[in-house]
């Protein structure tokens, strides 16, 4: 069986053309192709044709915590998000700190086969911070774990996070740090700053955040090293990556959906779904993350798509658990802050969602150019629909969305994966 996509736009750009897949490859490209008999057609006129995209943080919550969510319905919310890879972070239960639990989360993507979930191995055993990992044995296992991470909590200890560095170096993985200095953030869960003070709600400072970015920063520089920064938040942060990839330093950064488009105005509610971690800044650190991103200092778009139950949101804020759906919303989020005030092009969405986090962790297969000859990882976007986020109509178990009841621009219509169809139309394949 093969594919045939008609009439789309690749990156947005030139004139429309057909794109034959079959056997897992785009095998033709042109304008006015004929469609092979056994073809699966998909009308992309007015559409847009982009490399499928890259998550370098999702929490799927397998094992241990389905009730919020897994792999199966997690996938499915990728997919329908127009993902072909994301990496699933180690904070699960068991802790993805060996082989058995990692291994274990690769065959349960492959199986589901939606989407490659990538397992990432924990830096420390347990996420205690103290006693570093096997990552060799994770990196070379089944699962193939390209990336480790405490994410969740902070690698704190400076001596354990260098160790890490030179051990993941001489491995060719990489270390993603969750940057916040616990010290700061004790009983923390808003924002530092008027908002919070107004609302009585303990703050948590930039500074807890930008002091372990500068300080990792030195750490890779020192140990010859690569790290990279997770959910990248304040226009301090900013900074500091600008300082450190002038002095050479092999430091990226991503940033979050969230992060780009909200701020701390919504605490007023005291509504649990708008507490995440690090926590919604100042219209001042968005903004600064918008330019961040269209200028590359921060290299790429993760979701930090984290499902919770709704006894876990729907509850006092300060006792909600941190964390919000992204999967299905972080391409509209993504034109409305970026595309449509001109910040980003549509190629440039591909450089963010795609060809950067693949090549941030080394994915042979993903961020590949819409030619002749390279696999078939690519999603279909409508780029003039709009939509409106009903949690409940997600395809994650959990509905805990920032973005309840807001319109957005921009609906993924075809999401496929080695040239196989995983979402179309809304749907996922049964």
């Amino acid at each position: 069986m093969s594919v045939f996509i008609r009439s789309v736009r690749r990156y947005g750009e030139g004139d429309p053309v057909d794109v034959l897949v079959s056997d897992g490859q785009i095998t033709d490209i042109g304008a006015g192709l004929a469609i092979p008999d056994d073809a699966d057609v998909i009308d992309a006129a007015d559409q847009i044709l982009l490399p499928g995209f890259v998550d370098l943080h999702t929490h799927l919550r397998e094992p241990g915590r389905e009730y919020a969510e897994d792999i199966e319905t997690g996938s499915a919310a990728a997919a329908l998000g127009g993902f072909t890879a994301v990496f699933a972070m180690a904070n699960t239960n068991p802790v993805a700190d060996s082989p058995v639990v990692t291994d274990h989360v690769w065959h349960r993507g492959q199986q589901v086969g939606l989407v490659d979930v990538h397992p990432v191995g924990a830096v420390t055993m347990g996420l205690d911070g103290k006693q570093l990992t096997e990552m060799g044995l994770m990196a070379a296992g089944v699962g193939q774990v390209r990336m480790f991470s405490d994410d969740g909590l902070c690698v704190h200890d400076p001596l354990v996070m260098r160790r890490a560095l030179e051990y993941a170096t001489g491995l060719g993985v990489l270390i993603a740090q969750h940057a916040e200095e616990p010290r700061l953030t004790v009983g923390a869960v808003a924002h530092e700053g008027p908002n919070a003070a107004r609302l009585g709600l303990a703050g948590w400072p930039r500074a807890a955040e930008e002091s372990i970015v500068a300080r990792d920063a030195l750490l890779a520089r020192d140990a010859g090293a690569r790290v990279h920064i997770c959910h990248a938040s304040t226009a301090g942060t900013v900074e500091i990556l600008k300082w450190a990839k002038a002095q050479g330093i092999s430091i990226t950064a991503e940033v979050t959906p969230h992060h780009l488009l909200l701020d701390d105005t919504r605490l007023a509610s005291y509504d649990g779904r708008n507490r995440v971690n690090p926590p919604l800044r100042e219209t001042s650190d968005a903004e600064a993350l918008r330019r961040a991103l269209a200028q590359g200092v921060i290299d790429c778009v993760a979701t930090d798509h984290a499902p919770h139950a709704e006894h876990e949101k729907v509850c006092e804020f300060a006792n909600a658990r941190p964390g919000m759906l992204g999967l299905q919303t972080a391409l509209s989020v993504v034109v409305e802050t970026m595309v449509r005030p001109g910040l980003l092009t549509w190629r440039d969405v591909a450089r963010v969602m795609s060809e950067n986090p693949a090549r941030i962790v080394g994915l042979p297969d993903q961020g590949r150019p819409l030619e002749i000859g390279e696999p078939a990882n690519l999603t279909v976007v409508d780029p003039d629909a709009t939509w409106t986020v009903e949690g409940s109509a997600l395809a994650s178990r959990s509905d805990n969305t920032p973005f309840e009841s807001m319109t957005f621009p921009a609906t993924v219509t075809a999401t496929l994966l080695r040239g196989k169809i995983t979402a179309r139309d809304g749907k996922c394949p049964a």
